[in-house]
């Protein structure tokens, strides 16, 4: 049932509903088992979803096919069983109307248009070594003829472990076309946390990328019951094991499966079915597996694609996010797929250091970045630009003045541009962009994690504007998109074409909880009905969690999370990201901050100092080139974070209260200001937990790691920072606060 077919007139107004759907393509009415969102239902009153009829009036009883068109009969627009198809949300106009199609036939369209254009292309013995869309497609079928040689069974997963290479696309493509669920698992991932997304799954076959992750593997193989098979796809084997091979031998395995036998399999396979699952990352409980099905992917490609205006055959990107993201997966896999772009895979220590030789090497028309890569890159060019001559830093911050006022003026749709741009653009920007690799950019994005005002600004002011992307897991990634033509700073941009927003529960100012519809909307969580049913409501809408509002123009912008609230003793609602990046901007030797005080009288803060990152991923005692100059600017000598922690530095701690005083002179309440803080002992990484794969902040795990740290604040010791006494309040307690835009 379509939320928006059942609300009225009066009711409309408190739950706000947006989208936008322009272009017409065929008729829902031709298509088996969808639900429609249409004007007709509303007018009659009719609250249900229609099940479309053939010409004799019965419904159908077995699945059908119209045309090109392949969808199961499905009563349900959700399901938790891996088998069970669902009905889609299919608009009666516009692109939210096109035909569903599979991953098999979205991956023939381009094959045959563009068989002989570059796919696939990665550096072996330094040297790119490229595969054709015609060569993807051959490797692709004959993996999966090798999964079903091997036992891989309908619906059962195969899971791959490793970084980003042609093999993983391959593996996993060749997964769907066989009839298995591909299923991405972070390398990040301990044996135990591999073990659950194996066993949850049924995987028969697991893909490893080498002998690291293959002892995962082997350390928890007896507690994985339907595990047939083991895949190395880089290096040797160290050792020969029963059912463990290598690539080489995989690839060669299913050589004897007939070519009409695996015609049959993809050609019983249907749109509304499961292909893919993505795996939360379990920082309130176990991972959820999300079921993505075909048509899922297959629309969501499209429409994203067809929203930022990209050209068939003409992109290139950089592939070197976790594939077992959802964000990553859908840009490097199926936009690049449906778009017949070429990806380019980066080397496995890309977050390491050497993405900036791979950008340099590719020149990508278009880069997805998580804050913290665009983070980095403001950091080296700052401490780069700190070593600079007087009069190169005075030319930059002339030219950064005019690139800050020239994109301001772009986003705003102004064409026009300050007097000197010409010049800035020549002596600056063009040589920023050469340096980073992005002379070739059309279009930088972010998401996964929020971004501070400031990094977005600091890049504008050198004419290299980031656009930001909303959504999630369950929304096959994008539900918001922001690019050149429709992008507000701060602002996760605007709904897919073909999907709509709803405002659930808008409080006075607008704002509510974001909540989807369209057919990027997840089938749903694997085994887990309960789960399922709070995130998807009895109409059918997904309901993100997330606290957000809409400008004049419908540019969507995010104010919080409904989780992360921090609830004060007095009652207040307090949004932690605002005021911890507020405090980030104000003190850039600042790494990370969190915010706490989740049902106390006061809000405190965990800080971390910007340190060196080590080979392995963990954060080190050394502090950045920037962090070191920071010091140095506030009359400090230091090289360390302990060294700092350890003297309780003076102007170091009085610089960050100075900071905090700043922001909270900003509050709107007193129950919104910062009373107490700390600095830890070390930076938040991946590998030591406190991080996810995108660098996203996991709160649930740090308050269990630092609860001793937090404790302090709210226990017998008086202060946990550097001795200052906190701000005496100035508001009244119960002041009721006005929601901070990210």
């Amino acid at each position: 049932m379509s939320a928006d077919e059942c609300i009225s007139q009066s009711d409309s107004k408190e739950i706000p509903v947006s989208g936008n759907d322009t272009e017409g393509s065929v008729k829902p009415e031709e298509y088996q088992t969808i639900a429609l969102h249409d004007s007709k239902n509303q007018q009659n009153g009719d609250c249900s979803f229609p099940v479309m009829k053939n010409n004799t009036g019965d419904e159908p009883a077995i699945p059908l096919t119209n045309g090109d068109v392949h969808l199961a009969q499905a009563q349900e627009l959700w399901s938790t069983a891996r088998d069970k198809p669902v009905k889609l949300r299919m608009e009666a106009s516009g692109l939210g109307s096109e035909p569903p199609m599979t991953i098999h036939q979205m991956f023939m369209s381009t094959v045959q248009k563009y068989g002989d254009y570059p796919a696939l292309r990665a550096k072996k013995d330094g040297i790119w070594v490229t595969l054709t869309y015609k060569e993807y497609y051959q490797h692709a079928r004959a993996a999966a003829k090798s999964f079903l040689k091997l036992g891989l069974e309908r619906f059962h997963g195969v899971g791959i472990l490793g970084f980003n290479s042609p093999e993983w696309f391959i593996a996993d493509v060749g997964c769907i076309l066989a009839g298995g669920l591909a299923t991405g698992i972070y390398t990040t991932n301990s044996p135990e946390a591999c073990h659950y997304v194996a066993h949850n799954c049924e995987a028969n076959v697991l893909v490893v990328e080498n002998n690291k992750q293959l002892i995962k593997i082997l350390q928890v193989r007896d507690q994985l019951p339907h595990l047939k098979a083991i895949v190395q796809y880089k290096g040797e084997l160290e050792q020969k094991l029963p059912n463990v091979y290598t690539w080489a031998e995989f690839m060669k395995f299913g050589a004897s499966v007939a070519d009409s036998e695996l015609d049959v399999l993809i050609d019983s396979q249907k749109a509304n079915e499961c292909c893919t699952l993505i795996y939360t990352s379990g920082t309130t409980g176990n991972p959820k597996g999300v079921m993505l099905s075909h048509d899922n992917i297959t629309w969501t490609a499209s429409a994203a694609g067809r929203m930022i205006n990209l050209k068939m055959a003409e992109e290139e990107l950089v592939s070197y996010l976790p594939l077992s993201h959802v964000a990553a997966q859908v840009q490097d896999m199926w936009i690049c797929m449906r778009f017949a772009g070429i990806t380019s895979f980066a080397e496995p220590d890309a977050l390491k250091g050497s993405l900036a030789n791979t950008l340099r090497d590719v020149r990508p028309t278009s880069f997805l970045g998580v804050p913290r890569v665009w983070e980095k890159m403001q950091e080296a060019m700052k401490a780069v630009g700190a070593k600079s001559s007087v009069t190169k830093k005075k030319i930059s911050d002339w030219a950064k003045g005019i690139g800050l006022q020239a994109s301001y003026n772009a986003m705003n749709g102004d064409s026009s541009v300050p007097w000197g741009f010409t010049l800035a653009n020549a002596l600056v920007y063009k040589n920023v962009r050469k340096a980073l690799g992005l002379d070739r950019c059309r279009s930088c994005f972010t998401g996964a994690a929020p971004i501070t005002k400031d990094t977005l600004e600091y890049f504008m002011s050198l004419y290299i504007p980031i656009f930001e992307l909303y959504g999630m897991s369950e929304s096959t990634g994008p539900h918001t998109v922001s690019w050149a033509e429709g992008y507000r700073i701060m602002s996760c941009g605007k709904v897919l074409t073909g999907c709509k927003t709803k405002l659930d529960k808008p409080d006075n100012d607008g704002i509510g909880e974001i909540c989807f519809w369209g057919r990027h909307v997840f089938m749903g969580y694997l085994n887990m009905p309960e789960k399922t049913e709070e995130a998807l409501d009895t109409d059918g809408w997904l309901h993100s969690g997330d606290l957000g509002k809409h400008d004049e123009d419908d540019f969507l912008f995010i104010t919080g999370r409904i989780k992360e609230l921090i609830i004060t003793a007095g009652g207040e609602n307090v949004p932690p990201v605002p005021i911890e990046d507020a405090l980030k901007e104000e003190v850039s030797i600042i790494s990370n901050a969190m915010l706490v005080g989740d049902k106390k009288k006061f809000l405190s803060m965990l800080l971390t100092l910007k340190c060196n990152i080590d080979d392995n991923g963990d954060a080190t005692d050394e502090l950045t080139p920037l962090a070191v100059d920071y010091c140095q600017q506030h009359g400090v000598i230091a090289s360390k974070v302990s060294e700092i922690i350890n003297k309780k530095e003076p102007a170091i701690y009085k610089a960050i209260q100075e900071g905090i005083d700043r922001v909270n002179a900003k509050a709107t309440s007193n129950a919104q200001r910062v009373q107490k803080w700390t600095i830890l002992q070390r930076d938040f990484s991946i590998s030591s937990g406190e991080l996810g794969p995108t660098m996203k902040l996991k709160r649930p795990v740090v308050s269990k790691m630092y609860e001793e740290d937090i404790n302090k604040f709210y226990g017998t010791t008086l202060q946990a920072h550097s001795g200052l006494s906190p701000p005496r309040p100035r508001y009244c307690l119960y002041c009721v606060p006005k929601p901070v835009l990210r």
